[in-house]
């Protein structure tokens, strides 16, 4: 019973795997790799569930045919094999469509192929005792039976391989948390290998007329639980951890942004909506937060003041401060001016004496601009220079 609960509990990894995914395609329905993902992901995971010993036996005891299970499992395992190597196909990109959809159709075929030799191989043989986890090594000398063993194992330790050598190429290629998700889905194929390894030893066991069925139904019954969990976990790590890594640099964003938005928030309109609560997700309160920045400064522009800004501004040029530098500094100097000179009921500028800010196009400038204000003497200066006296 425990060996059932880890397959049907690496089964569900791999659904859950898959369902991520297919969040993925509904977005963008049109994506072959992702098709291939989904695929894959689910066929493995109806594999699991199929390979659990108390699935077995349910499906042995329906179809009133001993060892019936034994045959739709192989050929539900090749459909996954050819699941990755379509999935190899597509991630390998750089080809022409019409080669790549050929070399799909032909590995559809071919895995089909399989599938086929297998029933009839099973059919075609004689299988009477149900075996629910050692048939491999049970039939290991029975003809037909025999041959259908050998030919799921060849089919599965091919696509094992291939898998192998192509994530590992490609994590050369690639950085980051996909690099780390290529080289667990290696892990996890090097595992599958090494099951495929036990299963061939026991066969040829047998063959020898030894008896080491330990080393498939104990061994690699284990083995085959833990690769499904690291390719589970290969593919589901570069989706979460761009998800982390994109929350964290919003959460640093709006954090760093804090110094310009309390700057400017005296500007915003008593109508204006209230900054979201903090259990509201991070970019969209990130939204608001630059949002109501890039209104303010629009009600502050015709308080900027040419003068404070041009002295800012080469007041950094002289410390060596780089080009963007100066100018964030000199953006946030005339924007905290502003705020002070607004404030004490001044008439705005006439337009040939307002500045100009520049920093507002991007999110990186805004950062720069709320570092300034945050840290800036010369900024502090012209805040000073421009509150009203109490």
């Amino acid at each position: 019973m425990s060996a059932g609960v880890g397959f049907l509990c690496s089964a569900a990894a791999l659904f859950i795997a898959m369902s991520l995914k297919l969040r993925e395609l509904l977005g963008n329905p049109q994506d072959n790799l992702l098709r291939a993902v989904c695929a894959l992901l689910g066929i493995a995971g109806l594999l699991f569930a199929m390979a659990a010993p108390p699935v077995l036996g349910l499906v042995n005891d329906w179809t009133g045919v001993p060892n019936l299970a034994a045959p739709l499992t192989y050929c539900i395992m090749s459909a996954c094999d050819c699941a990755i190597i379509v999935l190899l196909i597509h991630w390998r990109g750089g080809e022409d469509p019409t080669r790549i959809r050929r070399a799909t159709q032909w590995c559809i075929a071919a895995y089909g192929a399989v599938m086929v030799a297998i029933v009839t191989l099973f059919v075609t043989g004689d299988a009477p005792v149900e075996r629910l986890r050692d048939l491999d090594t049970y039939y290991a000398n029975t003809p037909w039976i025999r041959e259908m063993i050998l030919l799921y194992l060849a089919a599965h330790s091919f696509a094992a391989v291939a898998m192998m050598v192509l994530c590992l190429r490609w994590a050369r290629q690639v950085p980051g948390i996909h690099r780390v998700g290529l080289l667990v889905i290696v892990a996890g194929d090097t595992i599958t290998f090494a099951y495929d390894v036990l299963k061939y030893t026991a066969i040829a066991a047998r063959w020898a007329g030894r008896d080491w069925d330990w080393l498939s139904t104990q061994v690699a019954f284990v083995l085959a639980g833990i690769s499904a969990v690291f390719i589970a976990v290969g593919f589901l790590l570069p989706p979460i951890g761009q998800g982390a890594t994109s929350r964290w640099k919003d959460f640093q964003r709006f954090r760093m942004l804090g110094p310009l938005w309390e700057e400017i928030r005296p500007e915003l309109p008593p109508t204006s909506r209230p900054p979201l609560p903090w259990w509201n997700s991070t970019g969209l309160r990130l939204t608001q937060r630059e949002r109501d920045i890039h209104e303010a400064v629009l009600r502050l522009s015709p308080y900027f003041d040419a003068a404070t800004g041009r002295e800012v501004y080469w007041q950094a040029v002289a410390r060596n401060a780089e080009e963007r530098q100066a100018a964030s500094e000199a953006d946030a100097a005339v924007i905290a001016r502003a705020v002070g000179t607004k404030r004490s009921d001044a008439v705005p500028l006439p337009v040939e004496d307002r500045w100009t800010v520049s920093s507002t196009d991007h999110i990186d400038d805004l950062l720069d601009v709320s570092s300034a204000l945050a840290s800036s003497a010369p900024v502090q200066a012209a805040r000073d220079a421009a509150t009203p006296a109490r």
